[in-house]
């Protein structure tokens, strides 16, 4: 498999305080891997890290094959990488949907016509395209989290990196991400406290504890009881 992010020795350090501690972790084409672990255990910062809004005190960052230190680095990267932020405020900033959609392509270089023709063929593929003239800030806050996936994969990334996708969804906008998902083609990298969701998306998972990673084991059932059916590598 190709290797697609690969993290050495990682460490994070903030206001003195080291977060995260020699971490190796390597995500090839075709895998869902599952960052597990308490509030406050280094998961989003974790995330951060890889695409460069978080800085590393020490290790190396490697995507797609290429050494990344610098912000122009990344910024060469960040195209192939679809970060789904924990607050999906943090990333509508169009006034309506299909132009918030529309946003990522258009960025990239594509022509209005193809960028707002990539932008509907996302939103149908959630099953939301009813939404693109609606106003963001009127949509409920599944609505709002179905739009910033929408806008993810209308870039067609290699790689979604999903901080908390369940987060405020309903059962109907959640049956809509959890059908995209399972029908994107690419790589997954997702944090996420939704037990039922780990077990039925990632194919393998990771436990952030002492600022650092320990495989775990996730059961195909359900649920996944991280005390009782969660087993823990050595370290």
């Amino acid at each position: 498999m190709n290797t697609l992010i690969d993290l050495i020795d990682l460490t994070v350090t903030r206001a003195g305080k080291t977060v995260l501690t020699g971490v190796d972790l390597t995500l090839s084409h075709g895998e869902r891997l599952a960052l597990i672990g308490p509030n406050g255990a280094g998961k989003t910062t974790l995330l951060r890290s890889i695409i460069g809004l978080e800085p590393i005190g020490a290790g190396r960052i490697r995507l797609f094959g290429e050494a990344c230190t610098t912000e122009r680095d990344f910024r060469k990267i960040r195209p192939r990488i679809g970060f789904l932020f924990q607050d999906s405020d943090d990333q509508l900033f169009c006034p309506t949907v299909l132009e918030d959609v529309a946003f990522g392509p258009l960025n990239l270089g594509c022509s209005e016509e193809v960028a707002r023709g990539q932008a509907m063929s996302a939103l149908e593929r959630l099953g939301i395209a009813p939404l693109a003239e609606r106003i963001n800030h009127r949509l409920s806050g599944g609505e709002k989290r179905l739009v910033c996936l929408a806008g993810l994969l209308a870039m067609k990334p290699d790689v979604l990196m999903l901080d908390e996708p369940t987060n405020g969804v309903d059962a109907e906008n959640g049956q809509r991400l959890r059908q995209a998902l399972h029908e994107y083609e690419g790589a997954l990298l997702l944090v996420s406290h939704d037990d039922a969701f780990v077990a039925e998306l990632a194919t393998r998972a990771m436990l952030v504890r002492h600022g650092r990673l320990v495989a775990a084991e996730i059961h195909e059932h359900a649920h996944v009881h991280r005390h009782r059916h969660v087993h823990l590598g050595s370290e």
